[in-house]
């Protein structure tokens, strides 16, 4: 078996071991009267947990041997390094604090992240020349360490307000964090509806023109959309409903429409089949879950994942950027989408901690930014890098 298949296999069984974990962490919180069996769960689901994140240090390992580079040059190597770096930091959170509900929020949220990074291209490549430095490993291992970080204050700033929003009476935090978890179960959508046709094969072939140029486009999904003003050139399977509005910038722009466009469709069924099954909204499903946690609590590891993560990005995200973008392309800022993006991101949780420590924005409102904080950050992986071009594309 060589190197990649090891990794391959160490990935595949980090993911399992996480999802045993999440059961015996689930049983921690059903009975409070069974203190004893309680403790010995949350020990074996902390156990399982750190032995799969060793399984996950394996494939991290052997790729890089394998590709002769770091393991974060592409959306497949830096989601599965991201939600490594989660995983990590709940260990850390759990060895000071002990607290084993945390388990069944974060490694599923680690577990949606790793698999969506997952239905990338897992192609070992060579790196284009712009990579080829030292500061690859240097500074997005950084980033992608704090932005993990930043995770914990997000799944713990949801808990508390899944836990603090009244479900009782219709209110526009109760709608938001409805929709919040509803994203959630679009990304599963799209886990889902790619993995099935994946197995399948599935495949068709598009011939359209962007900027003059003709390009083949392959589809791994149903066409809904096609590209825009493009021709089918495979017969015998579903007829496109509609093209790809022509503002859709990029030759690969129809493809990834169609992918956002099942992904919603996906998600929205599974979130309707859940409905169904619990006959209340998710959020409310999940509230009594969390009412034996501490809400003072939840608040204090959420600030402290903040105050920790943030110079970590700071660090990774702007200064080690800052000294590669003047290796690289001889200057140390300029008005690149990822950059700007990155700059955002770090003005949000500058903006948090001034807003917490000056204005006493604790609670809600804290909860509320460290959400929000972090679908910044899954806005500038996920949108920047696929949709909007600039120097950082190749990724």
């Amino acid at each position: 078996m060589d190197l990649q298949n090891i990794s391959s296999m160490a990935l595949y069984i980090a993911f399992i071991l996480y999802l045993i974990a999440t059961f015996f962490f689930g049983a921690t919180i059903r009975d409070k009267r069974k203190k004893h069996k309680k403790g010995i769960a949350g020990k074996i689901g902390i156990t399982i947990t750190v032995i799969g994140f060793l399984a996950q240090l394996v494939y991290f390992i052997t790729r890089w041997i394998a590709s002769g580079h770091a393991p974060v040059s592409n959306m497949f190597e830096f989601l599965t390094f991201l939600g490594m770096s989660l995983v990590l930091g709940f260990i850390i959170i759990y060895a000071y604090y002990k607290l084993s509900f945390l388990g069944l929020f974060a490694l599923p949220i680690a577990m949606i992240i790793i698999a969506y990074g997952s239905m990338f291209s897992k192609e070992l490549a060579p790196l284009v020349p712009s990579l080829q430095s030292h500061w690859l490993y240097i500074h997005v291992t950084t980033v992608g360490l704090g932005q993990g970080i930043l995770g914990i204050s997000f799944v713990v700033g949801l808990m508390y307000l899944i836990k603090e929003v009244d479900q009782s009476v219709k209110s526009k935090s109760r709608v938001w964090l409805e929709s919040i978890l509803y994203l959630l179960f679009v990304f599963i959508g799209f886990v889902v509806i790619t993995t099935t046709f994946n197995i399948s094969n599935y495949n068709v072939t598009f011939e359209h023109s962007t900027d003059s140029q003709i390009y083949t486009t392959e589809y791994h999904l149903p066409a809904i959309a096609a590209p825009n003003e493009g021709m089918l050139l495979t017969e015998g399977v579903m007829e496109p409903w509609f093209e790809t509005p022509a503002w859709f910038q990029g030759s690969d722009s129809g493809r990834k429409f169609n992918t956002v466009i099942w992904s919603v469709i996906t998600g929205s069924i599974i979130y309707l089949i859940t409905r169904l099954i619990i006959r209340k909204r998710v959020g409310a499903a999940i509230q009594p879950l969390l009412k034996n946690i501490k809400s003072d609590l939840l608040d204090e590891i959420e600030y402290r994942s903040v105050a920790i993560g943030f110079p970590v990005f700071t660090l990774g995200g702007l200064i080690f950027a800052s000294i590669w973008a003047e290796a690289a392309w001889g200057r140390f800022w300029g008005w690149d989408p990822k950059e700007v993006w990155a700059l955002v991101t770090w003005f949000f949780y500058a903006a948090y901690l001034h807003l917490r420590l000056s204005r006493g924005w604790h609670g809600k409102k804290s909860a509320w930014l460290a959400v929000i904080g972090f679908g910044i950050i899954m806005f500038n992986l996920i949108v920047v890098n696929l949709v909007i071009a600039g120097l950082h594309s190749y990724a």
